[in-house]
């Protein structure tokens, strides 16, 4: 069975890496000077490079040394809208971005991987998809349209991502689970519309915002009432607005609300339900309402075989001892979801809290003071590699 081999040097290259990133982080779809820093370390290698139309992507393909089928491993490349507070001698340079998902450690690890299949020996071939536009803006999709799933000439029989957590796994442990291991997350923005006037007078209005309060509570009524309560929803409605006055009953009442969902079935029925409850309640009240959905990321979805694989490749690289089932879905969204509906994979947790803090108490992922082990990199990058390497040598 074969096993990647990983050297003391890709380690220290893969930190220098990292921390090249993460002093300049970049959000969104556009990311040239992260594109051009990937572009400079996989430079030498014998790969076939695509970049991305619309977005600043970097597709590479390895060819082994006969045909074969392929396989794909992706990273994200993308930062966040904080002010980073790590007191890191390599924080971000910037006042408003920061690497605080690990994206800038995904990113060395993909590299790593390629570095390391690049002296391998294997029939077929290795996608490697480093993409931008993680955090929201869906730079998956947009990979897909532009053919990310095609580049080596046939489909990927299987793909694989590895994600970094700051907190509560212990550095270095890795974590997956069959089915559906992140939640679909969509937002509704809603405004109720009735008629204003005084305060004094309520029956000559229309006054939104009993009927706006309703609809908060029904909504949670909904969710706890008409779902199973192991394919649960969450509805959290994290803003409204209403009026100027005490005295002045306003025209209109605003909310916002997200909604996570664990299955495709669930996913499709909430948005059904909360679209039927905030009309009903509207109509009851002689009002009007429009809603506006953003549709969010759909629920990832580990193929079981797949999860199982990946389980079973991180046991024997690292020792059992190095890899836990996940009991549940975690409640954040991943665009890797629209890979995983195209194709079989696994998407697996790596635990990169520094040894020095409590997993527990850490902060998490998107936090500004978020923190994250770059002696991780190393066997993120080995884990990406030998999961290429065994999937292809089974198929």
């Amino acid at each position: 069975m074969p096993f990647a081999h990983v050297t003391p040097d890709l380690q220290d290259d893969l930190v220098r890496l990292r921390r090249d990133l993460h002093r300049e982080p970049e959000l969104g779809l556009e990311l040239p000077r992260t594109q051009e820093k990937v572009l400079a370390a996989l430079d030498g290698l014998p790969l076939k490079i695509e970049l991305g139309r619309s977005l600043s992507s970097v597709t590479a393909v390895l060819r082994g040394s006969s045909p074969g089928p392929a396989v794909l491993l992706r990273a994200d490349m993308d930062a966040l809208p904080l002010t980073e507070r790590s007191g890191l001698e390599y924080a971000s340079r910037f006042a408003d971005r920061m690497h605080a998902c690990g994206h800038d450690l995904h990113t060395a690890m993909l590299v790593g991987a390629a570095r390391i299949l690049a002296d391998a020996e294997f029939a077929g071939s290795v996608i490697f998809m480093f993409q931008p536009g993680e955090e929201g803006a869906g730079g998956a999709r947009h990979m897909i349209e532009e053919g990310v799933l095609d580049a080596a000439g046939t489909r990927p029989v299987a793909a694989y991502g590895l994600h970094v957590a700051s907190s509560f796994l212990p550095s270095g442990l890795f974590m997956t689970r069959s089915g559906p291991l992140m939640a679909a997350a969509d937002e509704l923005h809603v405004t109720v519309r009735g008629a204003g006037g005084h305060g004094s007078q309520p029956h000559r209005a229309k006054d939104p915002i009993p009927a706006t309060c309703e609809m908060v509570t029904a909504l949670q009524t909904l969710a706890t009432r008409s779902f199973d309560a192991f394919d649960p929803v969450v509805i959290t409605v994290g803003s409204i607005h209403a009026g100027t006055a005490a005295n002045i009953i306003p025209a209109e009442a605003r909310l916002e609300l997200t909604i996570r969902s664990f299955s495709r079935e669930a996913h499709a029925r909430v948005l059904e339900g909360v679209d039927r409850v905030l009309r009903g309640i509207a109509a009851a009240h002689g009002l009007d309402v429009e809603i506006d959905h953003v549709m969010g990321y759909p629920v990832t979805v580990n193929t079981a075989a797949e999860a199982e694989f990946a389980a079973a490749t991180a046991g024997d690289l690292y020792g059992p001892e190095r890899f836990v089932w996940g009991p549940n879905p975690l409640t954040p969204a991943e665009d890797f979801s629209y890979v995983l509906e195209e194709v079989p994979g696994a998407f697996v947790f790596l635990g990169a809290c520094p040894p020095d803090r409590d997993p527990a108490t850490a902060p998490f992922n998107h936090a500004p003071d978020a923190v994250f082990d770059d002696g991780v990199l190393a066997d993120g990058a080995g884990l990406l590699a030998e999961l290429a390497l065994r999937r292809l040598a089974s198929a």
